[in-house]
């Protein structure tokens, strides 16, 4: 059986916007491991772009980008990084 990679770490960016939910990731990075999981939920529908470039550029690894449909409220976009 594979095992299920669980975030060290969750940041809570909801509500807010670009900038906010990667400068909000890029500390919490900061503060973790090489290889450890963070994991991220946005309402920022940027978010969707910003969070694999963010990862291309900085040398993590998106593990997974999913959308949470919210019926009468905001999309979350949820998404997770390894540490690179």
């Amino acid at each position: 059986m594979a095992e299920v990679a669980v975030p060290v770490l969750m940041v809570d960016a909801k509500g807010l916007s670009c900038p906010l939910p990667i400068l909000k990731a890029r500390k919490a990075l900061a503060g973790l491991r090489s290889g450890d999981h963070l994991g991220i939920d946005a309402t920022d529908p940027g978010a969707v772009v910003d969070f694999p470039a963010f990862c291309r550029q900085a040398g993590h690894r998106l593990l997974r980008s999913d959308v949470i449909a919210s019926p009468g409220a905001c999309d979350i976009y949820h998404f997770e990084i390894i540490k690179g």
